[in-house]
């Protein structure tokens, strides 16, 4: 399950540097080799036409950069580091090279939305993480512990979030961290609550078996706060490092959409989430509205 090739989209960034420091906090969990790639984007036609195309000299220019880093952070983390170029779309060039090299994970960082039209398209690393068949890690704003204490991990009642789990133990193993399993509620259902109360036992009582710290807790909401929200609260009461998410709802497990919830996550969290595709299914069951 340890990844053994990260892909880091590199865009020079600030933001995508301090992803960089992160993936290699990461791969050192198993020696992992990590692949640096920068995308330059496709001129549009009308800008081929009134101006010189000087996209081959752009290309050699990035990539001699490129390389620098991987140098550079190869020999500070004694890692394999490789540097890759690529033109066109970057959601598109970034899912079709993670393909290209088997990528178990990508990490990179984003400036989340803030609304508008930006919203309404959709940031890059959103669209990454909607098209990508391995686990992203996004990464939103500078301030990020090098290990991580305490990771958060929302549960519905779905069997498809519990995929979150074996990437949860494999990172607090490694970290000697606590997994903080919550799962919210948002009506007085009894039935509801029983099922999630009996999961979250499940959950936390397999993870203990596991030789890892856990705590788990149902939290009562109100129908007016974004789920979200309760996951970034949660977060807060813990100074936790990492929350995982599921990215689809069951029902959607063969389309490229990702649940509300999941999409209000990554461009509003101050700490780094993983991302998690689940497994595509041969038959739908009744839809559910969590993480």
């Amino acid at each position: 399950m340890s990844a053994s090739k990260i892909l880091v989209p590199i865009g020079f960034s600030d933001q995508s540097m301090i992803a960089l420091g992160q993936a290699f906090n990461l791969a050192k969990i198993n020696n992992s080799d990590v692949v640096l790639l920068s995308v330059i984007e496709d001129q549009s036609m009308m800008q081929s036409l009134f101006l010189d195309d000087n996209s081959h000299k752009l290309q050699q220019k990035v990539k001699g950069k490129l390389e620098g880093i991987a140098s550079e952070y190869s020999e500070k983390y004694a890692i394999e580091v490789d540097a890759m170029v690529a033109k066109g779309k970057i959601y598109e060039q970034i899912n079709d090279v993670a393909k290209m090299i088997a990528a178990d994970l990508i990490v990179m960082g984003t400036n989340g939305t803030n609304g508008g039209l930006k919203k309404l398209i959709g940031s890059n690393a959103e669209r990454v993480v909607r098209l990508a068949h391995c686990p992203v890690i996004t990464i939103k704003g500078k301030n990020h512990r090098n290990g991580c204490e305490n990771i958060i991990l929302p549960l519905d009642l779905e069997k498809q979030t519990k995929e979150k789990v074996t990437h949860a133990l494999e990172y607090a193993r490694y970290w000697d961290a606590t997994i903080r399993i919550v799962s919210v509620i948002l009506r007085d259902n009894q039935e509801v609550r029983d099922k999630l109360a009996r999961n979250l036992k499940q959950v936390e009582k397999f993870i203990k078996d596991a030789g890892v710290r856990c705590t788990a807790e149902l939290i009562q909401g109100e129908k007016k706060q974004a789920l979200g929200d309760f996951v970034f609260e949660y977060q807060k009461k813990f100074n936790a490092d990492l929350i995982m998410i599921m990215t689809k709802k069951e029902e959607l497990s063969l389309s490229t959409n990702i649940s509300v919830t999941a999409r209000y996550i990554i461009n509003n969290s101050d700490v780094p989430v993983m991302s998690i595709r689940p497994k595509e299914q041969k038959y739908l069951t009744k839809p559910t509205t969590a993480f």
